[in-house]
């Protein structure tokens, strides 16, 4: 092993750093952009207590604790950019992190699901849908190998870096966000989206309310220690929400990726294969339909605790 990657592949800890192994807690009577940096600094720990499981891959919460960090990082910024210092190049570099855990999250995901809804098969069509999934497997191994250098790049290091100071910066007191702006203006984009859908809106529309769903929640979380009780069913709906657009979006994405795979079999048709697929494709659209149904209601739970909290 070359030197320059033994150092790049030394863990780094919370001391080297700067980072306090613990963040010093926000208090209600605190400014927001405390409460940012306490943010900053329990993400970033999160990040360091997840990245060795990452990398190892044994068990793939590690990597999707990670993620959650990483997107969680980004929301935060964005809720309160003028909070930190050099917050857009933050973004921008925890959007790069992220795109390296995201595919190897999004084909753990995939491959788990598909295994588990082929579980009841016979064992003659569980064999087939192994075959089928083998594909997902290489691809998975592929988006591992590049996870693995971004997290031995020295770009991976010098965010790490940043993210200390950030967290660690003065306070600017001159500089104060209106505290539930911060929940406001997520909440009115999602409104606004969720509005302009048509009366049968496309699976993109829908997983994008999901990533503002998301940010809504990201932004409550942060807001809600200052706020005390009073954010706590719209943290909860938001969740809710949340799920129920997730469960859709890993439907769609398991659906389209079964067909893909079926196609890229070439023009030999394996017509076991096909038949397991399509039963695989029937599971995924019964779920993506039903969760149809289900967020318009989730979605009405969010507005009514979203009005009762920001009145």
């Amino acid at each position: 092993m070359s030197t320059s990657i033994a150092r790049a592949r030394r863990p780094v800890t919370p001391q080297r750093l700067g980072l306090a192994p613990l963040p010093v807690p926000a208090t209600a009577k605190d400014p927001v952009a405390r409460h940012v940096r306490a943010a900053l600094h329990t993400q970033t720990l999160a990040m360091l207590h997840y990245e060795p499981g990452t990398r190892t891959g044994e068990d793939p919460e590690d990597l999707h604790q990670m993620r959650v960090s990483v997107r969680r990082l980004r929301a935060v910024l964005k809720s309160a950019p003028e909070s930190v210092p050099e917050s857009a190049t933050l973004r921008v570099e925890l959007g790069w992190l992220g795109g390296a855990l995201g595919p190897v999250r999004d084909l753990d995901v995939l491959i788990d699901r598909l295994r588990a809804e082929s579980d009841d098969f016979p064992d003659d069509e569980r064999a087939v849908a192994t075959t089928l999934l083998d594909g997902l497997v290489t691809e998975r191994l592929a988006a591992r190998e590049r996870l693995t250098s971004a997290l031995n790049s020295s770009r991976y290091r010098t965010l790490l870096t940043h993210l200390a100071q950030a967290a660690n910066s003065e306070v600017n007191e001159t500089v104060q966000p209106k505290l539930m702006d911060l929940v406001r203006a997520p909440y009115r984009k999602l409104r606004r989206a969720v509005r302009a859908l048509p009366a049968d809106p496309p699976d993109e529309q829908l997983h994008r309310l999901r990533i503002l769903g998301k940010r809504l929640r990201y932004a409550a979380e942060l807001v809600r220690p200052i706020t005390g009780k009073r954010l706590r069913e719209l943290v909860r709906a938001t969740k809710e929400l949340q799920e129920v657009l997730g469960e859709h979006q890993d439907a769609c994405v398991a659906e389209q990726e079964v067909r893909r795979l079926v196609a890229a079999q070439g023009d030999v048709v394996d017509w076991d294969l096909v038949f397991v697929a399509g039963r695989l494709v029937e599971r995924e659209h019964i779920r993506r339909m039903a969760t149809r149904d289900q967020w318009p209601d989730a979605w009405l739970a969010v507005e009514r605790h979203a009005k009762a909290a920001l009145r």
